[in-house]
């Protein structure tokens, strides 16, 4: 009985070392998976959520995933008149990855958007942010408001830069 015992531990530990290898496999990252979390990972350090995602920096950074992108009714009114920031998801939904891209390298917006950094971004990053955006949970949610001209006042709510009377 005691050989068959040691067999049958034996048998038993070659399958959980079985399973926890082919176990162990499964939760690695596809490319595809790898790739949606480095966009989520360059969104967050890219500080795209501050503006782009609403209360994101009231809330010290804290946001459902299913709301973040989605843009922004906050105006930023200054001397180039009122911007918003843009939903996102919309922007992305509309356009390729090699859309995308291309509109990415040559990005040139209103203040008080960072074009300039996006432009700075590498090719391979923004195909990252393109894919993380493109995977996000909770639809794509409403667009922002347009842009107002530096003639009209907009409607409130809006943080008022310098250089406007």
């Amino acid at each position: 009985m005691k050989v068959y015992q040691a067999a049958l531990v034996v048998a038993g530990l070659a399958i959980i070392v079985g399973y926890q290898a082919v176990s162990g496999q499964a939760r690695q990252a596809t490319p595809a998976a790898q790739q949606i979390e480095r966009g989520r990972y360059i969104v967050e350090i890219g500080g795209c959520n501050d503006c782009h995602t609403t209360g994101y920096a009231e809330a010290g950074g804290k946001a459902e995933e299913s709301a973040r992108l989605k843009g922004d009714a906050l105006g930023y009114r200054g001397p180039w008149g009122t911007t918003y920031p843009t939903n996102l998801r919309i922007s992305i939904s509309k356009m390729t990855e090699d859309q995308w891209v291309a509109y990415s390298k040559s990005l040139n917006t209103r203040p008080p958007m960072p074009w300039f950094n996006v432009r700075a971004m590498t090719e391979a990053d923004m195909r990252a942010v393109y894919q993380y955006i493109k995977a996000m949970p909770g639809g794509l949610g409403n667009a922002a408001p347009a842009f107002v001209p530096p003639t009209q006042t907009p409607k409130p709510p809006f943080i008022q830069w310098p250089g406007v009377k």
